[in-house]
């Protein structure tokens, strides 16, 4: 699974049939439920339907904590 890396992993992410999955660690979850909301997502994945465009700022947000988090 391709993952962006910076002193350590940020994100995984991945393309599936329906979905982009994203992989921010439960971390990167967890502080963001709430914005989350709309979307499907468990302790350490969430899924972008394809039929939808990326939520670029949430993702540059997440990446941005976990940044901050290493």
């Amino acid at each position: 699974m391709p993952a962006f890396a910076q002193k350590g992993i940020l994100v995984y992410f991945a393309a599936r049939k329906d979905y982009i999955g994203f992989y921010p660690t439960s971390s990167g979850t967890e502080a963001f439920q709430q914005k989350l909301s709309a979307y499907e997502y468990t302790k350490g994945s969430i899924k972008f339907p394809l039929d939808k465009p990326l939520p670029t700022d949430l993702i540059t947000k997440i990446v941005k904590f976990r940044l901050a988090e290493i």
